[in-house]
């Protein structure tokens, strides 16, 4: 099993997290998380998009420090970590989630 790259909080980095959310399909993917809670890949909804693309976001968040996994048997589940996020970058992940997912434009 590959070991996964998941930044401590001290590691969290501004720049990091920005890039990550700046891919609408990755911002809907944040909002999800914080709107329901911890998910499994198939719980995202999020439109025309295949699981390896999908798969690539969840990646580019986690390895960002946005996202954690938590595995149990061969299903990962992905929640956001804000508590973690609030303590290195107090007020962000709230002025974020802000935004309507409405006003994400996807790519066609």
């Amino acid at each position: 099993m590959k070991t996964l790259i998941l930044p401590s909080i001290a590691e969290m980095n501004l720049t990091s997290i920005c890039a990550a959310l700046g891919d609408p399909i990755r911002m809907k993917i944040v909002q999800c998380l914080a709107d329901s809670g911890e998910k499994n890949c198939s719980g995202f909804e999020v439109e025309h998009i295949s699981k390896s693309t999908l798969s690539h976001h969840i990646k580019i968040l986690r390895e960002s420090g946005l996202i954690q996994p938590r595995f149990q048997g061969k299903e990962h589940f992905y929640s956001l970590r804000t508590a973690d996020l609030e303590s290195r970058f107090p007020g962000l992940i709230h002025l974020l989630l802000r935004e309507k997912p409405e006003s994400f434009v996807l790519p066609e």
